[in-house]
């Protein structure tokens, strides 16, 4: 049997997900971190990413995460995040909708947070149309 540690995916809407995983894959500011039971204790910002859990059937799945905070302890990982969402529960025709608003907003002259802004939304829909890609080509 595989080494587990507990995972908590918490939004501000609804706790996203919570049981045992072998292993985590999130992109943080500065590169790519993998987390498995045992890992040093730490926290880091993550930045909007697919999030790879490996589950405890050793099977990986893909869910589109938005900004938040990770917290690795002894035998715990916490991650607070804006948004969570697997596959299934992602609307193409909307995420599509949202990667279109973004580009005509960012191709106006705007000020810097309305540019920052855009430049989030249009990350945030772009990455659930790759972990939407992602899991179709995985089928």
């Amino acid at each position: 049997m595989a080494n587990l540690f507990a995972l908590e995916v918490l939004t501000p809407y609804r706790p996203f997900f919570s049981g045992k995983v072998e292993a985590i894959v999130a992109d943080l500011p500065d590169g790519q971190i993998g987390v498995r039971a045992g890992h040093s204790p730490f926290v880091s910002p993550v930045k909007t990413c697919a999030l790879r859990v490996q589950g405890e059937d050793g099977a990986w799945r893909a869910a589109s995460v938005s900004e938040g905070v990770l917290e690795v302890t002894a035998g715990l990982a916490v991650m607070l995040v804006g948004s969570a969402e697997w596959p299934e529960q992602i609307d193409r025709s909307r995420a599509e909708e949202a990667v279109a608003r973004a580009e005509e907003v960012l191709s106006q002259d705007l000020m810097k947070y309305e540019a920052d802004r855009a430049r989030a939304a249009l990350l945030r829909a772009k990455n659930r149309l790759a972990v939407l890609d992602g899991a179709l080509s995985a089928q």
